[in-house]
């Protein structure tokens, strides 16, 4: 069977639904390949040919204009560098530009820089799987494992002959085509039997979004909001906790949104969660300011759900958010992380801003500014506003340039990395929970883990944890009882960027 590899932009769903492709065609024979292993498949391969996909995946965002130049420049090199593979596309940039993204694929990528006459051009070789039915590629592995030959094989070059790979994934293509568009059950398909990439695991409890923010094509791309059943996330949940994951992430475009055929909310869903699990530890994506409702705050007051939350908050200014179509201002923002730190001790507080929207002054800009600075952040994912056709904001006026929304997010940046500090600086001696996510290069006696509170930590496992034999490195995914000492030093300095904190096992 042809190797594959899958490239992944965008969000942590997008992630979750690679894990679970991965995971689809490794459980029918496929191997899986880090992406760009060996260089070119199919260019003088010779007797190293296995060691190059043949089956090359690319999942695509659009929340970005820049995450769709990536897409492009991605998609191109792919079929440059990869002459005997083939190609898929799929996700939300997918959805929404089909037809641009087939146009990538002229046939004659084979030929650039070639400095002899064109050859004749090649047979396509990029199918687009659009966002809807992405969840149909879960059974190209089964389709693909049933038509191979006898012996197990499949021809991989897309000259080879008929019943090839490439012929094979065209009849695949067509056959899902004829279907039509997936269904709302098909969003909860994906399901990884193992995260290969993480030691925590990941759930998906909600996908799409019934907001129409101004400047939002993604609601466009994942459609409405949709709901997992809670009985279905609890035995999602129970399956990673049985697989020994000490943590999962629930994750989803807008899990605020959450709302089953019970009547359940977010919140009663973690209450449900809670009470039918055991010892496994949960973790949230992102939340709405003003999705903090009294079952929500009383459910994340439970010791298994982690102090790390994310908020989209987008701007300070009430007329920008106004005007990006947010049903909150700044009050609520304020409360809601009051909120958050009154029933976690510190907890760590993130958030999303997008600079450089359309009437976004420098007086509006500064009121963004000081929101995040008189909360106190320990993290802010600052974004210059991209410009998303099909958008209500794509037509607005007053413009901000390029290099005034840069300067803005560097500013936020600079106010990011000070808030990291200080909230580090406040754990300093203090006692957290942190899930090992591997072991460290330089030192056998030391792992990298991620704490409670999201930070990066690098523990001293000398002496071992009480339940672990002496000389024993704690596996990824175990769960420690560390105590923070100070910013990494000596040998542990060279990789401060890397890593929040140093630690040693607790006690």
């Amino acid at each position: 069977m042809p190797s594959f590899s899958i490239y992944t932009l965008g969000c942590k769903l997008n992630q979750l639904e690679s894990e679970a492709l991965a995971d689809a065609f490794h459980r029918e024979g496929f191997e899986l390949l880090p992406w760009g292993t060996g260089g070119a498949y199919g260019r003088d391969c010779g007797a190293n040919r296995a060691s190059f996909a043949g089956l090359l995946v690319i999942n695509t965002c659009t929340v970005t204009s820049m995450a769709e130049q990536k897409a492009r420049r991605m998609i191109r090199k792919s079929l440059r560098e990869n002459p005997g593979a083939c190609l898929i596309v799929t996700g939300c940039y997918a959805q929404l530009e089909k037809a641009a993204i087939e146009g990538l694929d002229d046939g004659s990528a084979g030929n650039k820089g070639n400095p002899f006459p064109p050859q004749p051009l090649a047979p396509r070789r990029l199918f687009v799987v659009p966002g809807d039915a992405k969840s149909a590629l879960l059974e190209l592995p089964r389709f693909l494992h049933d038509a191979a030959r006898a012996d197990g094989t499949i021809p991989a070059g897309p000259e080879s002959e008929a019943g090839d790979l490439r012929s094979l994934i065209e009849a695949w293509v067509r056959s899902r085509e004829a279907g039509g568009a997936g269904d709302e059950a098909g969003a909860f398909r994906f399901v990884p039997g193992d995260f290969s990439s993480h030691s925590r695991g990941f759930l998906k409890i909600q996908d799409g979004c019934d907001r129409h923010c101004s400047y939002c094509r993604v609601t466009l791309a994942r459609g409405p909001s949709v709901s997992l059943s809670a009985e279905k996330a609890l035995t999602g949940l129970r399956g990673l906790e049985e697989q020994g994951y000490g943590e999962a992430v629930l994750t989803g475009v807008n899990i605020g949104q959450y709302h089953d055929q019970e009547g359940r909310d977010l919140g009663g869903l973690l209450d449900y969660l809670l009470a039918g699990s055991n010892n496994i530890r949960i973790r949230l994506s992102s939340l709405e300011p003003d999705g903090l409702n009294g079952s929500l705050i009383r459910a994340l007051a439970h010791p298994r759900l982690r102090p790390h939350f994310h908020l989209s908050i987008q701007s300070g200014s009430p007329l920008i958010l106004g005007r990006m179509g947010r049903p909150y201002g700044p009050d609520e923002v304020e409360k809601a992380a009051a909120l958050l730190r009154n029933i976690k001790t510190d907890p760590f507080l993130a958030c999303d801003i997008i600079t450089g929207f359309p009437g976004e002054t420098t007086a509006e800009f500064e009121k963004t500014y000081e929101l995040c600075r008189k909360i106190g952040f320990a993290w802010i994912h600052a974004f210059p506003y991209s410009r998303r056709p099909g958008t209500a904001a794509w037509s607005f006026k007053d413009p901000v340039s390029e290099r005034e929304a840069a300067e803005r997010v560097a500013a936020l940046l600079r106010l990011a990395k000070q808030g990291r500090r200080e909230y580090i600086s406040r754990w300093i001696g203090k006692e957290v929970e942190a899930i090992v996510e591997g072991g460290d290069e330089k030192n056998a006696l030391r792992v990298q883990a991620t704490s409670e509170n999201y930070l990066k930590l690098l523990i001293d496992v000398t002496p071992p944890p009480p339940s672990s034999p002496p000389g024993t490195v704690p596996a990824p995914g175990t769960l420690l009882r560390c105590r923070i000492r100070g910013l990494p030093g000596g040998e542990a300095g060279q990789a401060a960027g890397r890593f929040d904190a140093a630690a040693e096992i607790a006690d």
